[in-house]
């Protein structure tokens, strides 16, 4: 359960984050397309506010066409353009062509609307040519509408990023957590093992004084010596001469050993000093 709702987080974050980027750009590329002059790599969105193409696009739909030259256009291409009838002037219209005249000395277009089939009032001079259809986006043009109001920039733009950013910081305080928990089974193991070594060091500790108190009871009883026995004095022999006089033996000096508690009380301290220095 708990790995299925890890997976649908991950989903819905990862959909979030497509959905918030491709508004960014959308709403980035109408804002500076949409009624002005410039273009995207030549293209151009266009809002449509009326149905005299309702087989091809709709009011409300968005439109691109693509620059071109008007010269390679022909009869039955669809053609955005400036229109000069002094009804719409400068309206930006989308419209078919119908057949290739010419206005005021200058090659024009003879349009028309293909939902009544009349032609527009006045031709379209090649210089008022936009360029040609090429596709829509159905409903995007009112979506664009939307975008640009309060409630469309919270609802689309501002929720979804602050969804995102709450996703986030309960990921990272999840692992924050996780981290923690992590350190603190770390740092229990290390108290766990210090304090089996100080149990170790203490028994070794008994271990040594119980030998010590048995090699103590072991031990022979200390006696007194003897009082050296006064024996008469023996005539003194006559002395050799010097050649006849014998060398005197150098005994040989013996280093007294220790008594085998002094390497047990080396040991005893020895221990206590290495658990004073684990302390």
């Amino acid at each position: 359960m708990k790995k299925a709702l890890s997976i649908a987080g991950k989903v819905l974050t990862n959909l979030i984050a497509v959905f918030s980027v491709s508004i960014m750009i959308f709403t980035i590329v109408s804002v500076n397309t949409i009624g002005k002059d410039a273009a995207l790599f030549g293209y151009k969105p266009y809002i449509v506010t009326s149905n005299s193409m309702q087989d091809t696009f709709q009011a409300g739909d968005l439109t691109v066409s693509k620059q071109v030259d008007p010269a390679t256009l022909e009869p039955g291409d669809i053609v955005t353009f400036r229109s000069i009838d002094p009804v719409n002037y400068g309206q930006v219209v989308t419209h078919k062509i119908k057949s290739i005249t010419t206005h005021e000395g200058e090659p024009a277009f003879v349009t028309y609307g293909t939902t009544t089939g009349v032609e527009d009032a006045y031709p379209v001079p090649f210089s008022q040519v936009l360029g040609q259809y090429q596709f829509r986006l159905p409903g995007m043009g009112n979506f664009f509408y939307f975008l640009k109001s309060t409630a469309g920039y919270v609802t689309v733009i501002l929720l979804p990023f602050l969804i995102l950013i709450i996703l986030q910081a309960v990921k990272f305080f999840k692992l924050v957590g996780q981290y923690k928990e992590e350190q603190r089974a770390e740092l229990n193991t290390e108290r766990a093992q210090l304090q089996a070594e100080r149990e170790e060091t203490e028994r070794m500790k008994q271990e040594l004084e119980r030998l010590r108190a048995q090699l103590g009871e072991n031990a022979p009883p200390k006696t007194e010596p003897e009082a050296p026995k006064t024996e008469p004095e023996a005539p003194k022999p006559q002395e050799a001469s010097p050649r006849e006089k014998p060398k005197a033996e150098t005994p040989t000096a013996q280093e007294p050993s220790q008594p085998e508690e002094e390497s047990i009380d080396d040991i005893i301290r020895w221990i206590n000093e290495m658990e004073r220095d684990g302390q």
